[in-house]
């Protein structure tokens, strides 16, 4: 059974690929289909946002799509950039991780709490089939450190291997982060379901 993975971020599918490797589908990605406008993603959290993109998808290729809505909770800026992280303050993550030293530094919150969270969709036959949530509780860096991974993970500090995201490798991130979490647990559902075999 083909399967889209409904994001355009090369990262994600990178690591969706490898998340989702002996899985008993064939996995399509956007990029090999004709070209398909994104929607507007109007849903007020990840999960509603995740569930837009599977439907929408689903809807407009025929085919069972897995879409993920995933961002970055900073405690001490009330959650932001949340599901506003791929959009928030600028067009470089550059920016946004300026934008998120200053405030917390105006804020003398430097190190505050965070944690990445990913939801995830799976749409089938217009509705949608599973969905699951998987997150990874850290802290922000007191600078950006490493140039694996892509996104937020270079200020994003985890405690248990005294490393940011962007200080390791895909295979150990995704042991540990919020996509792998999310991920396996999509792919355990795939294994065990039999219109998928």
């Amino acid at each position: 059974m083909k399967l889209l993975v409904a994001t355009s971020n090369p990262g994600k599918v990178r690591e969706i690929r490898g998340l989702l490797s002996g899985a008993p589908v064939d996995l399509v990605t956007l990029d090999s289909l004709p070209a398909v406008e994104e929607p507007e993603e109007t849903g007020q959290t990840f999960a509603e946002n995740a569930r837009l993109k599977a439907l929408y998808y689903n809807q407009v290729t025929g085919l069972a799509s897995v879409a993920d809505d995933s961002g970055l909770e900073i405690t001490a800026l009330d959650g932001a950039p949340g599901i506003h992280s791929s959009r928030w303050h600028g067009t470089t993550y550059q920016d946004k991780f300026d934008r998120i030293y200053q405030l917390l530094q105006e804020r003398g919150a430097s190190g505050s709490a965070a944690r990445f969270v990913c939801a995830v969709a799976l749409a089938v036959d217009g509705r949608i089939d599973y969905e699951v949530e998987g997150t990874v509780e850290g802290e922000i860096a007191s600078e950006p450190r490493g140039s694996n991974g892509f996104g937020y993970d270079p200020i994003f500090f985890y405690p248990p291997l005294g490393r940011t995201l962007g200080e390791v490798t895909d295979e150990v991130k995704a042991t540990l982060s919020h996509r792998g979490a999310a991920f396996r647990a999509v792919r355990r559902y795939l294994m065990e379901l039999p219109t998928f075999r």
